[in-house]
């Protein structure tokens, strides 16, 4: 997955709370078994005014011209929220989001997010709300994340520090899902093997 270390993009604020997995991407939109082509279904029931037919709700602010290649999201309370389905997070990484602003997030889709090169950001409910006052001039509501000082800075040049746990912190800024960190121990790994297990424990696990 894509490294994070610091993106300066625009953000688009979603301000409902309970925004779940269904709405994130609807389950009708889950035709594939892999993580490539399900931004088209990224909330598809606001983001279509007719879903089968794709046309764009121009009230939706994603379709909105001046929020065009968003890359963070400032949301409600208790985001992705409802089943654990991963879909969520693909969905949204392939559109192209990076990150995500909101009181408090769902533990399971939280933990999907840091999987998938997503970085969740936890801040107060009026922090959240004054960020995305911000962002709601569209174009002019750039804010940069920075991960490797654990800052936002927002469009006037303020600058809103936030927590992340150390690990989740540092799968991010690898890049490495959790195979990518057993591949990079290998070695060890093999090392392990050869001082612990013989021909006949392995004829035995068999």
């Amino acid at each position: 997955m894509e490294k994070f270390t610091k993106i300066t993009a625009i953000a688009a604020p979603v301000m409902r709370t309970n925004i779940d997995t269904d709405i994130i991407i609807p389950s009708r939109e889950m035709k594939r078994v892999s993580k490539k082509g399900l931004s088209n279904g990224l909330f598809a029931g606001w983001r279509y005014s007719d879903i089968d037919a794709r046309t764009p709700n121009p009230e939706f602010v994603l379709n909105k011209p001046g929020y065009f290649g968003t890359q963070i999201l400032i949301a409600g309370e208790n985001f992705g929220c409802g089943s654990s389905r991963e879909h969520a997070v693909w969905a949204l990484a392939e559109y192209g989001i990076r990150a995500i602003i909101a009181p408090s997030f769902s533990a399971i889709f939280q933990s999907n997010c840091i999987q998938n090169g997503l970085l969740p950001i936890t801040l107060s409910s009026d922090d959240v709300t004054g960020l995305a006052d911000q962002a709601s001039g569209g174009s002019a509501g750039v804010f940069s994340v920075d991960l490797l000082e654990n800052t936002i800075t927002d469009p006037a040049s303020r600058i809103h520090p936030f927590k992340i746990g150390t690990n989740q912190r540092q799968t991010l800024l690898d890049g490495l899902d959790p195979i990518d960190r057993t591949l990079k121990m290998k070695s060890e790994i093999e090392r392990f093997e050869l001082a612990h297990f013989n021909e006949n424990s392995w004829a035995d696990l068999r």
